[in-house]
């Protein structure tokens, strides 16, 4: 049985990588691969442990030990388990939403663009997208509808944060992911050539005068298409539109003209890997 570590107050330092540390600073905590990332709730913790992620610290409400974590603990041998009271977690903002329990995990190793691409037919490429919350819900439907891999331009939202981690509802750790440019001007330069290189079509979601519908005859026929979805409000670069195979819409009535990205990739994924079944 693992020894429990209870926690009296709020600023204890060993409190700093759940509640105290930026983004980046988790990023960087740990060598060699370079940080941590926090994994909510019992559901999200063990569905980040069956994918192999390996545990730092476990923080849980001290009523649930005996509960609904205890087969987590179980889990974590030999890494510092806290535990502290509903008054003092209550003051780490949002830990109400958490469902008892936050973990931090060290961060697994980053996938290469071959590893990714060999053998997928239909990926998702994610360009500049920054809300937490719409990378997370974009990663449940590709987990749900079957895209074989996620992925990310330089300057999209770490899909490891804790708020993107928690709305995947763990899906993130279950769909290959990666980033694909060294940074934004690289993928702006050559991100489109990469998919290419590698016999993917590409799908510019995006309204333009050319744009072609969703269920396109050319496009379904396609043996591997790479899906680009862009940033809130904007939407893709010029750049990427222009040199993608195909620019892609949703037909739409009442005078809407585009949808939240991640309703967009919803649709998108349900449509296109239709050409596998």
């Amino acid at each position: 049985m693992n020894e429990i570590i209870r926690i009296e107050d709020f600023s204890d330092p060993r409190l700093d990588v759940f509640v105290r540390l930026t983004g980046a600073q988790l990023r960087s905590r740990l060598e060699p691969e370079k940080g941590v990332f926090i994994a909510e709730s019992p559901t999200v913790i063990e569905v980040a442990l069956d994918s192999g992620c390996e545990p730092v610290a476990l923080l849980t409400d001290e009523r649930l030990i005996n509960g609904a974590v205890q087969k987590i603990i179980d889990r974590c041998g030999g890494v510092p388990i806290y535990s502290a009271t509903k008054d003092v977690l209550e003051q780490l903002t949002g830990f109400a939403l958490t469902r008892g329990a936050l973990c931090a995990m060290k961060r697994p190793r980053q996938k290469t663009l071959a590893e990714l691409l060999d053998g997928a037919r239909t990926v998702a490429v994610l360009e500049t997208i920054a809300d937490s919350t719409n990378i997370g819900a974009v990663f449940r439907s590709a987990a749900a509808l079957g895209i074989d891999a996620v992925l990310v331009t330089p300057d999209c939202c770490d899909p490891l944060c804790r708020r993107a981690v928690r709305v995947s509802m763990g899906t993130i750790f279950r769909v290959p992911w990666g980033v694909i440019g060294e940074n934004h001007e690289d993928w702006r330069r050559r991100g489109i050539d990469l998919l290419h290189a590698h016999g993917f079509k590409t799908a510019a979601m995006a309204l333009t005068d050319d744009s072609v519908n969703i269920d396109d005859e050319a496009l379904m026929k396609e043996e591997k298409v790479a899906i680009i979805l862009g940033t809130e409000g904007t939407g893709l670069s010029r750049s990427t539109i222009e040199n993608s195979d195909y620019t892609v819409k949703i037909p739409m009535s009442n005078e809407v003209d585009s949808l939240n990205v991640a309703a967009a990739g919803v649709i998108a994924f349900w449509q296109l890997t239709r050409r596998m079944r």
